[in-house]
């Protein structure tokens, strides 16, 4: 018989959390920082890349030695077939060295087309389940492991529309890519819940085709149904339809090191402090009927 680790709850921190973090220090086991919020990078071949926000770094200064630091990147585009940006991957590995993060993680999608003239999407579009996509990534993967020198995970995604005749399911691609490269798995639930509101599918039956061993963070959060779908806003509390598969996912992880709350700033409004603190809660109610529950060693 052996433990489980202990996971804990954090934020994904926005502009709105300044005060929060400090006055709440208690309440957060981690704190994720998306680093792209934190310097301005005007693209490869710039002179001057990643040029700091010193009121961003602050806060990220701050809280280095009080709590776990991770890093959330959204700037990678790891999917992009023309685009692989390796001084963007450095600038990473600076800053994990510099916190101390103890994990990094990017999504599974790409933002940004073309190696000459780019062009930012400014969101996270999905890639079609294929062989090419996968032999793509694998190579890519295992490079950004290696200079990051930590745990790297990679975010399932949202998607609106389907790909026709992809080659292998959602599932059975994530399966494959973390068998080859090792790499690990952010899992956004709400990112489930929302696939499978609109495409509906059974949310349950994909998770237990996971392989949820691999996941090492957690992401809830909430959204809102626009023009027939539900999308993935980030908007308020966490969607009630989401406590329910972290409760089903819990016990079935076995290296999971933190469950993650995000929204976005405009619905600071809508949560303030005690919002924000009763999803940290929630969250970590769910944490503690699980954790301590030992697993069977064959």
């Amino acid at each position: 018989m052996t433990e489980r680790p202990r996971p804990g709850v954090g934020v994904l921190f926005n502009p709105a959390l300044i005060d929060f973090v400090q006055s709440h220090a208690a309440a957060l086991d981690h704190l994720v920082v998306m680093p792209d919020r934190c310097w301005s990078d005007p693209g490869p071949g710039s002179p001057h890349r990643f040029e700091e926000l010193p009121a961003a770094v602050a806060v990220v200064e701050r809280a280095l030695g009080q709590r776990t630091l991770a890093m959330h990147c959204i700037g990678l585009s790891l999917c992009s077939a023309e685009v692989f940006d390796l001084p963007y991957v450095d600038q990473l590995a600076a800053w994990r060295r510099r916190f101390g993060c103890a994990w990094v993680s990017e999504h599974l999608s790409f933002t940004r087309v073309g190696a000459g003239h780019e062009v930012n999407a400014s969101m996270a579009l999905p890639v079609p389940y294929d062989h090419e996509v996968l032999e793509l990534l694998v190579p890519r993967v295992l490079e950004v492991q290696d200079r990051l020198g930590c745990p790297f995970l990679l975010e399932n995604n949202v998607y609106y529309i389907d790909f026709p005749e992809q080659e292998m399911g959602e599932a059975e691609f994530l399966n494959r890519l973390m068998q080859r490269t090792g790499c690990g798995l952010l899992l956004d639930l709400h990112n489930v819940y929302t696939n499978a509101v609109n495409h509906g599918f059974d949310a349950r039956r994909f998770l237990r085709s996971l392989d949820l061993d691999r996941v090492v963070e957690i992401h809830v959060a909430g959204g809102e149904p626009m023009m027939g779908f539900h999308t993935d806003s980030h908007t308020g509390p966490v969607a009630e339809g989401v406590w329910p598969f972290l409760e089903y996912v819990v016990p079935h992880t076995g290296m999971l090191r933190g469950v993650t709350f995000e929204f976005h700033e405009s619905s600071w409004p809508m949560l303030h402090d005690a919002g924000v603190l009763a999803q940290l809660e929630r969250a970590r109610g769910i944490l503690r009927d699980h954790a301590a529950r030992p697993l069977q060693v064959a």
